[in-house]
Parts: C-alpha cells; structure tokens; sequence
C-alpha cells in the first residue's frame, strides 16, 4: 500500500471509530435520560412527586408488564425501582436549564457535552452499583474514579469490595476526606498515591499459604494489570528484578514503576515476613541510588514502598525521619477487607 493509500485509510477509518465512538456516547445518553424520565414520571403519578410516600407495588408490577409486552426486556419491576430511584438519587445533576428546555434541544446539548460530562460516561450497569452505596462522599468519590479511569462495571465492584475509598481515607485528615468525595484521588504530593493497606486478592493466594517473595513477584507480574489498577492513577511499568552495583556487590529492586502524575519513580520491596529495620536501611539504599543516578534533574524525589505481609509501626516510627516522605512501609491483604471495621477506624 503506498504512503497516500496508507494515509487516506487511516484518515477514514478515523472518522468511522469516532462515528462509531459518538453513536454508543448518544445511545448510552438517551437510555440514561429515559430511565431518568421514566423515573420522574413514576414519581409524579404514583407519588404525587412526594418520595417519602408509600410505593403502590402494584401499580408498578402491571406497568412492568405493559412494557415489557410492548418492548421487550429492560423494565422488569426491579429495573424499574431503580429508575425511580436514579430519578431521586440524581435529579440535582440534572441542570435545570434542561427543565426548561424542549426535550429535543435539551438532548441535544446534552449529547454535545456527554463526552466531557462525567455523568454520561458511565452506563446504566454502572449506576446501578452506585446506587446501591447510601454515603453520598462515597458514591461520588466512586463515579467520579469510574469515570477518570475508565473502570468497568466489574472493576468498579471490585474497587468498591475492596475498599478504596476506605482505604484511602484513613490516610487523610477529615478536609482531605471530604476532598475524595468532591474530586476523587488528587495525585500531587507522594502521599496522595498510598493506601492503608493494599488488597491482592486478585492473586488468588491463600491467607495462610507459604509462598516466597520470588512466588509473590511472579503473580504480581502475571496479573500486572490488576495490581496496577489496585496502585491507582500515574502508574506505569518499568521493570522488575532491575540491577545495580556497588563495588562488585549486585543489589536488586524487585519491581520498578514511575508515576507520571509526580514524575517520579516508583520502588516496590516484597517483603513476605514482618518488617525489619534492614528492610527500611535496604530501600533507603535502592531510594538513594535511583534519586543520584537514575533520576533527571527535573524530575521529584523518588519513592520507596515496602509491600509486606505484617507492618511493624514501632521499627518505622525509630528508623525513618519524622519528616519522611519518600519511604512508605504497606500491609498487603491476601483477601477482601472488611468495610466494616475500616469504616469504625474512619469514625
């Protein structure tokens, strides 16, 4: 294929994708601004647009049917409880210059914006799981994550089993906690990129399994996707096992990562045993080592984070500086945490 054959396909295949891209944004709007309606009327006619009134089940179960009769799958009576509450639940997001508006003007600016308006990102599945989460900061913090990183239905439910919301708060002081509900994860100082603790059930390794921190390696990188969807945003793959040497001595990092956000690297240890001063003194070493003679002058202080099985908080507190805030020590979790008990220890 010649070089002008070769440009004008790609420039039409271009156009096709963005065609095609624009047609799933627009269905995808209209369905969410159906249900919405849908649910508005529900209210309107079976609640007088009072929600705190009794729901008549019944009504509802014989519309279910009408529609379903009349166009198929999709309006269930579960299906349809959930447009009422999505009406409910987001018809603030809803900008009231659309209520004034003629329905077809509406949509159509609408459908200009949806692909900048986080709201119109995410489908019908993802709302669905949203809805299910009663705190308000945390649902938010949930849609506007799905949206950023493009999650999945799938990932958001495992990011929401996993608590990372949670996990991420007990991190941050109350201002920074309310943050994560009106922003999301703000990456901008080597904090904002650590958890509580990190959940690889993903792994599929057993609680009380013995396994080595070769083992432990090897499935990180079999699964390297998922791990870094656990590290959060920035994140991108350098190398593991990655090489230097002093004076004949060959010292490894066992996996290498660099965070675009900070502009920086990022050193994982793995470390299957409970922490010990050794193991701070050796990542203090891989830290300095990378910020002398791997790092470009423009770029920020690299970061060190010990991956264990057990923390020990005592040894951390006495051997990095109270000031630190380049090393990081982190619990790995071989299984779901409980929310529960990590919401009690947010208060």
């Amino acid at each position: 294929m010649s070089q002008l054959s070769s440009n004008l396909f790609s420039s039409i295949k271009q156009l096709i994708e963005n065609a095609k891209s624009s047609i799933v944004r627009n269905i995808n709007t209209a369905m969410l601004l159906t249900y919405f309606d849908i649910g508005k009327v529900i209210i309107e006619n079976e609640q007088g647009g009072k929600d705190r009134a009794e729901y008549a089940k019944e009504t509802l179960k014989n519309l279910s049917q009408q529609l379903t009769k009349e166009f198929g799958r999709g309006y269930s009576v579960d299906n349809l409880q959930w447009m009422r509450k999505f009406y409910l639940m987001y018809q603030n997001r809803i900008s009231e210059k659309y209520e004034t508006m003629s329905r077809n003007s509406a949509e159509d600016v609408i459908y200009e914006s949806a692909s900048r308006n986080s709201f119109f990102s995410l489908s019908w599945s993802h709302y669905i799981q949203l809805m299910k989460i009663e705190n308000s900061d945390e649902r938010n913090f949930y849609e506007i994550e799905a949206s950023q990183n493009n999650w999945s239905v799938r990932e958001l439910t495992r990011q929401f089993n996993s608590a990372i919301y949670e996990r991420l708060a007990l991190s941050r002081d109350s201002d920074e906690i309310k943050e994560l509900g009106q922003k999301g994860q703000i990456i901008e100082k080597s904090t904002d990129v650590l958890k509580s603790h990190y959940v690889l059930e993903f792994l599929d390794l057993k609680q009380d399994h013995r396994y080595s921190e070769s083992d432990l390696e090897t499935e990180i990188i079999n699964k390297l996707e998922h791990f870094m969807l656990e590290l959060g945003k920035g994140f991108l793959f350098e190398g593991r096992q990655r090489r230097f040497t002093f004076e004949g001595d060959s010292f490894f990092v066992d996996l290498v990562f660099y965070n675009r956000l900070l502009k920086c690297f990022v050193l994982f240890d793995l470390k299957i045993g409970k922490l010990t001063h050794q193991d701070i003194g050796q990542m203090q070493m891989y830290v300095n080592y990378y910020d002398r003679k791997v790092k470009l002058e423009e770029e920020n202080p690299t970061i060190g984070i010990i991956l264990c099985k057990e923390e020990n908080k005592t040894v951390i507190e006495f051997t990095l500086p109270e000031n630190n805030n380049t090393i990081f020590a982190k619990e790995y979790k071989a299984i779901l945490p409980s929310k529960e008990e990590l919401k009690k220890q947010i208060g």
